[in-house]
């Protein structure tokens, strides 16, 4: 069998996608009857039928579907190595690294600002962290543990606490401290593109074992921080957050038993880059001076300073 060729797969994965010939062929910018030629000519070198076809009807057949999935890995790794390649012919390539806003990214410019190498910091989505590694769009990363990074290296910086964000009248505000076993029942934030691990995990279901019970839809930390204030839900935060976002409608509570939250650097497994080494090194240097600044704000935070027109704690 002959090699396929990337061309062929962008060609089948549009057809994969519309299930219509036509469509697919101006999507891609071409006459439907080469494509169709195209097709034909990925099955005969495959040896399989790719897809169902009637006069009226375009469908993926078992083989398709496998073709359909395994093509998207190959085309993704295509990209990251043509990106990346391009990148390293770049004359002094800066290391891109990536966080979300917030403390994230605020501890990311205090590692640039002693590191030697040139860095380039890009501020990323809640969540698109780990996927700009992946996709070869950023060389390190800092994100939140724990999480799905199995495919990647990671080395914590640091662990905190975490704690409850309440609405100033909550039934729960009153308390000196919660528990997770407090959560149970009640809506917490959705995070549409989160795991069930990361689910429960971020409303201390993990602890308990019991179903979440989810609560509006957010997309980031401002937006969570609203849903909050208006009493549509109660949420689990690192103790940082507390420090960072001090509002007079938000009460901050400790959860004693809730699983800790580490912020860490993560790069591709097995990468041989010795910028990524070099900036792992200053980071972890870094953090150990400002480690103890964050961990009095952790502290702070988890024992629930009085906040403007939070009630006092009971």
């Amino acid at each position: 069998m002959d090699d396929v060729e990337v061309r062929e797969l962008r060609y089948f994965r549009a057809v994969a996608e519309e299930l219509n010939f036509s469509r697919a062929a101006e999507r891609l910018g071409m006459a439907q009857p080469p494509l169709s030629r195209a097709i034909r000519l990925l099955e005969r070198r495959l040896g399989v039928q790719l897809f169902e076809r009637t006069s009226r009807h375009v469908s993926l057949t078992p083989a398709g579907n496998v073709l359909f999935t395994e093509s998207a890995k190959a085309l993704d790794a295509v990209t990251t190595a043509v990106r990346r390649t391009r990148r390293a012919a770049q004359q002094k390539p800066a290391l891109v690294v990536t966080a979300k806003p917030g403390v994230a990214t605020e501890l990311l410019r205090r590692i640039a600002d002693v590191h030697a190498d040139p860095v380039e910091i890009r501020v990323s989505g809640s969540g698109e962290q780990a996927e700009m590694l992946r996709e070869g769009r950023a060389d390190v990363a800092l994100l939140g543990c724990p999480g799905d990074h199995d495919d990647l290296d990671v080395e914590v910086l640091f662990t905190e606490p975490r704690v409850a964000a309440l609405p100033s009248g909550h039934e729960l505000a009153g308390r000196a401290a919660l528990v997770c076993a407090d959560f149970t029942g009640r809506p917490t934030p959705f995070w549409p593109d989160a795991s069930a691990a990361d689910r429960a995990y971020w409303s201390g279901q993990d602890v308990t074992g019991r179903a979440v019970t989810p609560g509006p839809v957010v997309h980031d930390s401002a937006q969570l921080l609203e849903t909050v204030a208006l009493g549509q839900a109660i949420a689990l935060l690192p103790a940082s957050v507390a420090q960072w976002r001090a509002r007079a409608d938000i009460v901050y509570r400790p959860v004693v038993d809730a699983t800790p939250y580490s912020l860490a650097l993560a790069w591709p497994a097995g990468a041989r880059d010795l910028r990524i080494a070099r900036f792992v090194g200053t980071a972890l240097e870094a953090s150990a001076i400002k480690n103890s600044a964050v961990k009095s704000s952790a502290m702070k935070a988890s024992g629930a300073l009085p906040r403007p027109g939070a009630v006092p704690a009971g």
